[in-house]
Formats: structure tokens, sequence, C-alpha cells
């Protein structure tokens, strides 16, 4: 699968915009704050619902403007597939495949596979555990429909089951319906620990070799599944906490406050780990991103780097370089040397001023 093209429409700084991509490595070039990220987050936008900044669709719109497009073609088994996404103001976001509008995200399951690789990622072992759940989210609603479902059925029911909470301040009677929310949170509840505890057990099949291999065999890293509360016990710890979750107006226990664990060497490094182990345990992390959407899909993912490389020391470039040769990648950096001086193939540039994208012969 490959991104041929993309339109944008007053999307962030830039009024419009017309790009065509080449099905190997597309990069972005130069200065800071010029637009590079935005045309990476169109294209992860259009691909998945969701800003990779988790920024709202009114942040996304140009300045001045009301409204927003984005179009984009898509190519997988040999068939063309148009994207049309219209972000505005004061309406949820309109989205339509080939022409005819579609009303839930999930209908765009399985048109594009994507990977972003920010900066900030690189943080994802040292951040907290939101980061971590966001990391597993964003993956399994990806590559597995009835997860997407779920979590998003579990989200609305916590919502729903925290506003009960705080309304039986007021209003005691509303107890009885307590038990409802329990058993339908317990339910999706339930899905999404048993979803995220096979992806993890499927990752770390994967990040194993991925990490000796960037290490050079001096470490073994092991992903563990920390969850908040086991399946068998979810009902009646929610029954049981349901005392302290009045006293607090908060849901105490679920998979929304799950954690990941990261040993390397049986070491916890999300503690005892150094920033260079922390790092290279989140490059490891992504990359296996790739191979797990390739295992389940028999089809590469599209890669998106958002100035990782200016992160990441030489020999860590050279390894992440080498991972991605058979990947339609797109790469937003400030220069073009260390592609350069790698001698790295790079199939189309482009330099990016202002709000403008030019592409030198």
């Amino acid at each position: 699968m490959y991104i041929e093209s993309i339109e944008l429409k007053d999307y962030r700084n830039y009024e419009t915009l017309s790009l065509s991509f080449d099905k190997g490595t597309n990069i972005f070039y130069g200065d800071n704050a010029q637009g590079k990220t935005n045309i990476l987050e169109a294209v992860y936008l259009c691909g998945t619902t969701k800003s990779h900044r988790g920024s709202k669709d009114r942040e996304m719109i140009r300045f001045d403007a009301e409204e927003s497009h984005i179009r984009m073609f898509v190519k997988k088994a040999g068939i063309s597939r148009k994207i049309d996404m219209h972000l505005k103001k004061n309406k949820a976001k309109g989205i339509a495949i080939d022409g005819i509008p579609i009303r839930k995200a999930g209908e765009l399951f399985g048109i594009l596979n994507l990977v972003f690789f920010s900066p900030e990622d690189l943080n994802i072992i040292k951040n907290g555990p939101g980061e971590r759940r966001r990391f597993l989210d964003l993956e399994l609603c990806q590559l597995n429909k009835l997860y997407l479902s779920d979590l998003s059925n579990y989200n609305h029911i916590l919502n729903q089951r925290n506003k009960l909470l705080k309304d039986l301040a007021f209003q005691p009677s509303l107890m009885s319906t307590l038990e409802v929310w329990d058993e339908q949170l317990a339910h999706y509840g339930n899905s999404v620990i048993r979803s995220r505890r096979e992806f993890i057990e499927e990752m770390n099949g994967i990040i194993r070799e991925i990490h000796n291999n960037i290490t050079g065999g001096k470490e073994e890293i092991q992903l563990l599944y920390e969850p908040s509360i086991l399946e068998e016990d979810f009902l009646s710890a929610l029954a049981r906490n349901q005392e302290r979750d009045c006293r607090f107006k908060m849901t105490s226990t679920g998979p929304h406050r799950d954690d990941m664990g990261v040993k390397i060497n049986g070491m916890d490094i999300r503690k005892y780990g150094s920033q260079g182990q922390q790092r290279t345990a989140a490059l490891s992390l992504k990359l296996s991103e790739i191979y797990i959407v390739k295992k389940r899909i028999k089809d590469m993912p599209v890669l998106l780097l958002d100035d990782v490389l200016s992160e990441l020391d030489s020999s860590r470039q050279n390894y992440l370089l080498n991972s991605i040769s058979q990947v339609q990648t797109m790469i937003t950096c400030t220069g073009l040397d260390d592609f350069i001086d790698k001698r790295f193939h790079i199939n189309k540039i482009f330099k990016v001023v202002d709000g403008k994208v030019y592409c030198p012969s």
C-alpha cells in the first residue's frame, strides 16, 4: 500500500496544496515552523481521523477560514481509493470514501495503515502511563476493528458512569442505576484488557530481535502488560470500590488505568534506565509496529518520520534508515546532510518554505 497524492485547502498554514508522492522515500526539508509537520499530520488525520498531536478540528483549520478540506488518494492491492475529509469549526468532521459519505470512523478501517514516529515518541518510556496506553490504543485501533468499537464504547460508558457519580451527591435515588453501568463497563473493559494482553504478547515476539540487533546483542527487552484489574475481577472490583468512587466522583479501576512495563535485562527501565536505554527501547517499539502491521495485514504500512533523525545518534540513525528500505516513508528534517553523508537513497525531495512546497529538480 502507498499514498499517491494529497490535496489540502485551508489546512493549518496552507491555503492550497497539491502533492504527488513517490512509492519510496519522500523528504520534506526546510527551517523550523514552515509547515513540514502539518503535511504529515494531514496524512495521519486522513488515514485515522485523529491528529497525532491530539488537536481539535477547529485548531487545524487555517486562521480566518471557516472550514478545511483534505483529499488523499491511496493505492492498495492495485486499487486506488479516494478519502475526502471536511473539518468544520462547530460541527463534526465529514468523511467520504470514493465520494460516499461514511457515518463512523470505523468505516475507514483497512484502507490505510500508518506508523507515525515523532521526537515525542522517544519519551514514551520516560513519560507517564497515559502515553503508553495511547501507544497501544493508536496501534490496536488500526489493526483490530472490534477493539476500535470496544474502546469507544468503554470510554463512552466510563464518561457516563463518572457523570453519574457526580450527580449522586444531589440525586441519591440514582444509585440503583449504577449497577447497570457497571455491567456494561465490565463487558467492554474485559474485551479491551484481552486485546491489549494479546497485542503485547505478539509485540514481544517481534521486538526482541529488533532490540537485540540495535544494541548488538547486549540487551534483551521484554514488554509486560500491567492491567489495573484482571478480567474475572473487574465487575466485583467495581462493586467493592463503589463507596470510594462515590466519594471521589470518579471510576478508580479499569483499563483506563492500565500500564505497559518495559524491562531490559530484567531491569524496569521506566524507573532505572538511562535516557539512551529509554530512547533505544522507544525506537524498538516503533520499528516493531511496522512488522506487526506487516504480519497482520500482509502488507507494509506507510511510515511518517517527523524530525526523528536529529534526536538519534549515528548508529541508531543507520539502523532506522536501513529498516525502512521497503516502506513508503515521509520524512521531515531541517537539512539533507545526514542523508547525503550516509548515501541514503532519496526518491523525492520537497522544500517547504512558509506554507509553500517546492520540488527542486
